[in-house]
């Protein structure tokens, strides 16, 4: 028996694992719209399609597991460019399903056409730079080919956005199921690799370094090799720094935590690697713009360099190595910890991290060069009773950046998940959102008010879903890294940074949510000692000086 080729795009999502999409129906994806009634997925409505892709981004980074979106043709694709250019960046297996006008109107003007026919606008060229692939479906007898190359995007070890449009007759066009049996939807098991020869290099880097370093990237998350990079610096004493994505990767409160790498960071890492490090083992961090330091030579200079990175992208993009392996971190590091048991004897004696940080913080102090200097105690305050009140077992998506890069030492047990990617802003909101549908947690968004007020509608999905969500609104009535940098660099010639903010506490009571206005300490210890974290929807507002900036420079 036949069946709609509406159904068999649903029966797809449903064998790759998708338990959740995200949009908004029109006119041309209706069909689709009609076999989701029916099926074990559901489906949110969200109140823009930015923040369908930003929350099948969320859903994705927290799952592990393929994010989607759905939308109508026209303004409805067009509207999802950031999000989808984000999850493009960041690597994200994202599936986009969007309708199409019928194909016997192309080229004839019809409503909301995207075909690049007849003038209409060409959905495939905007969408051709910012997705790993992406496919007009024109007829059903090519669809098992096409469904094919959308899996090996999304299962792959270097998965990205996909794309696949389908004209409003196409939808309704009847094929057989059979050709679900034909099309991938598991990921295959990578080979291991314990007997590759470059394991046996690798131990022998470590065991001939005095004072090894291990730089850990967002890769070792995806690869779920968390514990193993602590077994690894635990036994054998090896300090470990985290790119920004990568924060969680080890628990900052370790005694050889580092804290995080970059321009933006403390400095504490930097200056190891610089001053002391004799081995750099870089496991899945790639060294971008902020991380490296705008590519600063000193970095890597007069050392060993070791990377792993499951991207072969990322090998040597930015530094030599002395030794690349392409292979999948936690396969890696299991192989390596296994030619090392029984070693301890080869532990490091690095220096005492605790005093090391502290001399440089005192030194910070006393030039005042340190990244967060006056004006900025309340939200120190708020991120030490943040990290004292949680040990562990919250989630955080973080626009802002600077501030928890700096201020929340990420447990072993929390998550923390930065606005990478193309750094949009409005990102964290439907974000974390999305990483609700996956799995209910005491969730944070941490935002700038600017930031607030691109996203601020889908608070009220959150609402019409019951989905808990802690939003801190840094408030400080300015784009501020504009108008630190105009401020820096521009003499002061302030334009189009400054704005007047609404009534926070008026427009969370519109949207039937709570908030709290925090200006002092004490507004802190009744934030902490009253709020339900866990169940509500809180609009947090934190004041913060328009005139007081981080401590960095971006060269710009």
């Amino acid at each position: 028996m036949k069946i709609q080729v509406s159904e068999l795009i649903v029966r797809y999502l449903e064998r790759l694992g998708v338990g959740t999409i995200f949009g908004m129906p029109g006119a041309h994806i209706l069909p689709v719209y009609d076999s989701l009634y029916d099926s074990t997925i559901d489906s949110v409505l969200v109140k823009h399609e930015q923040g369908a892709a930003f929350m099948a981004c969320g859903y994705a980074r927290a799952s592990g597991r393929i994010g989607a979106c759905i939308t109508t043709a026209g303004p409805g694709a067009t509207n999802l460019v950031t999000g989808i250019a984000n999850a493009y960046a960041d690597h994200q297996p994202v599936i986009v399903i969007t309708g199409e006008a019928p194909t016997y109107i192309f080229g004839r003007g019809g409503l909301q056409e995207s075909t690049g026919e007849g003038g209409s606008i060409d959905q495939s060229a905007i969408f051709s730079g910012i997705t790993r692939y992406h496919k007009i479906v024109e007829r059903a007898d090519y669809l098992a080919n096409v469904l094919n190359q959308a899996s090996k995007v999304l299962l792959s070890d270097n998965p990205g956005p996909v794309l696949l449009s389908f004209p409003y007759n196409v939808q309704q066009e009847m094929v057989d199921p059979a050709i679900l049996d034909s099309i991938v939807t598991q990921k295959r098991s990578a080979a291991a690799r314990d007997n590759d020869p470059l394991l046996d290099t690798m131990v022998q880097y470590i065991t001939e370094s005095d004072r090894p370093v291990i730089v850990s990237g967002y890769g070792c998350i995806k690869s779920g090799a968390q514990q193993q990079v602590a077994r690894l610096s635990e036994s054998f004493n090896i300090p470990v720094t985290s790119s920004l994505k990568g924060k969680g990767s080890i628990d900052e409160g370790s005694a050889l935590s580092l804290g995080s790498l970059g321009v933006t960071s403390s400095g504490y890492a930097y200056e190891y690697i610089v001053n002391h490090a004799d081995l750099v083992i870089v496991l899945g961090a790639s060294f971008n713009e902020r991380t490296s330091y705008l590519w600063n030579d000193r970095l890597m200079a007069d050392k060993r360099v070791v990377q792993v990175d499951i991207n072969e992208e990322q090998l040597e993009k930015v530094y030599r190595a002395d030794l690349c392996i392409h292979a999948d971190i936690s396969e890696v590091l299991g192989g390596v910890l296994r030619r090392l048991n029984g070693h301890d004897h080869l532990a490091k004696t690095p220096q005492d991290i605790a005093a090391y940080k502290h001399a440089i913080e005192t030194r910070a102090r006393r030039e005042r060069s340190a990244i967060l200097q006056d004006g900025f105690s309340l939200v120190r305050d708020f991120f030490t009773r943040l990290g004292s009140h949680f040990a562990d077992g919250i989630t955080v998506f973080d626009d802002n950046i600077i501030f928890a890069q700096n201020l929340f030492s990420v447990s072993a047990g929390n998550r923390y998940y930065p606005n990478s990617g193309v750094s949009s802003l409005g990102h964290a909101i439907p974000a974390a959102i999305g990483a609700q549908f996956h799995a209910r947690g005491t969730m944070f968004a941490l935002i700038g008010d600017g930031g607030f007020q691109m996203c601020c509608m889908e608070l009220m999905t959150a609402v019409n879903y019951g989905i808990p969500l802690n939003v801190v609104l840094f408030n400080n009535a300015t784009m501020g890294l504009i108008r630190k940098t105009q401020s820096q660099q521009y003499r002061q010639r302030f334009i189009d940074c400054d704005f007047i903010n609404p009534d926070y506490a008026a427009l969370a009571c519109s949207f039937g949510i709570n908030h709290r206005r925090i200006e002092t300490a004490s507004d802190l210890d009744a934030l902490f000692a009253d709020t339900d974290f866990a169940n509500a929807i809180n609009l947090i507002e934190i004041i913060v000086d328009r005139n007081a900036f981080p401590n960095y420079s971006s060269r710009r």
